[in-house]
């Protein structure tokens, strides 16, 4: 078993080496961990993963290696709680969609919250005034309700303005091989090449017109040529857009090869006061919007990646983040990113014809000043011709 993770490892495009192999196997016989499955995960990880990006693609080989070790006689698990609570679901036709009506506005729909939280004594399921499961209650989880607050479980529906719970995403892999070069061809109509830096190139042509002047060999050198344009990516990330993570890694793949000078950071479907590097760190290590504002020049071309779908609070209202009170609105910080670099664009993997029926992707088109594409080659080529346009 250990042999075929190693292959597993391997054929996943991490280097694993068997040198590391070996290592693994030592600290192992010398008991350096506590033989349970959760200490040799870490102590396997430790050992084969040199670089975070390759972290969840570590994750996806070890689960599918070792599924079922877990189970083994001896290891005792608990079910959890809320799997025994959620009884049944609401299923309702659309008609009946139709006929649940929605509290009425943001600052109505957490009101009634703050007031079902004081008021509330005891589990409720399938109701449609108190918070449970199963119901067309605008708070809880398994039900239905157009506008509402989903406190524990799992999206269904797409509705809720705002999500009671801590989730956790996984970082963009950037080095996905890329099943075409199309997409690095888009990409390369943003390039602008410059010699820039050390002269350690030799420049052939100089040096035969030096020599030929001279009489004596006149070695001429130069700066490399490289691509001198400068590139901040914003990437949504979690959510809707894990449908589309396949997509979004090819395009951070080829972005990352081909602009040297390319910065980036995630966000959570609209742009607020904080952005982050690393998903599993993205509570504890925030990077302020506004030092993103500061650090980085005007002469930076701005790409964000998202499909744009969300509630409508979530752009126009303080505190309309799904995951944390704002101060401002999201719709103020786009704008404040659009002011400062005038080269920004939106790239959309969702299909352009589903955008008009969005409120959301409606709202942002218009603060992008309709710079929205879709994330196709079609897509990139218009967004790669409209940064490079002169303003």
């Amino acid at each position: 078993m250990m042999l075929n993770f190693l292959d597993a490892l391997r054929a996943a495009g991490i280097p694993a080496s068997i040198k590391e192999h070996l290592l693994l196997l030592e600290a192992l016989d010398r008991d350096v961990i506590e033989r349970r499955p959760e200490d040799f995960y870490y102590l396997a990880r430790a050992t084969y993963v040199k670089d975070e990006g390759l972290i969840d693609r570590f994750d996806q080989v070890f689960a599918k290696v070792f599924k079922g070790l877990l189970g083994q006689d001896g290891v005792e698990a608990e079910i959890p709680e809320e799997w025994l609570r959620l009884v049944a679901e609401k299923f309702l036709s659309p008609e009946e969609m139709e006929k649940i009506k929605s509290l009425g506005d943001w600052d109505e729909i957490m009101k009634t919250l703050k007031e079902r939280l004081e008021e509330q004594k005891e589990r409720h399921q399938g109701g449609s005034k108190w918070i449970g499961t199963g119901g067309t209650s605008p708070f809880g989880h398994g039900g239905y309700n157009p506008e509402g607050v989903r406190i524990g479980g799992e999206s269904r529906h797409k509705r809720a303005i705002k999500v009671w719970e801590k989730r956790e995403f996984a970082n963009l892999d950037s080095n996905r091989e890329i099943g075409t070069r199309n997409i690095k061809v888009a990409l390369r109509r943003l390039r602008r090449f410059a010699r820039e830096g050390a002269a350690d190139e030799l420049d052939l042509d100089a040096t035969i017109r030096g020599t030929a002047r001279q009489g004596w060999l006149d070695i001429r050198m130069r700066p490399e040529r490289h691509n001198a344009v400068k590139l901040l990516l914003f990437l949504d990330v979690g959510g809707s857009m894990d449908p589309h993570i396949k997509l979004c890694e090819e395009l951070f793949s080829a972005a990352t090869s081909e602009f040297k000078n390319m910065e980036f950071f995630y966000f959570h479907n609209c742009l607020y006061e904080g952005v982050w590097k690393d998903n599993r760190r993205r509570f504890a290590e925030r990077t302020p919007t506004w030092d993103v504002l500061h650090k980085y020049g005007h002469d930076y071309k701005v790409i964000f990646v998202g499909d744009a779908a969300m509630s409508p609070y979530e752009i126009s209202h303080p505190g309309g983040s799904v995951e944390h009170m704002n101060e401002e609105a999201g719709a103020v910080w786009l704008q404040r990113v659009a002011h400062t670099y005038p080269a920004t664009v939106w790239l959309n993997p969702a299909p352009a014809e589903h955008w008009s029926y969005s409120q959301s992707t409606r709202i942002i088109r218009d603060l992008m000043n309709e710079r929205m594409y879709p994330l196709t080659l079609e897509g990139l080529d218009e967004a790669m011709r409209e940064l490079t346009r002169k303003r």
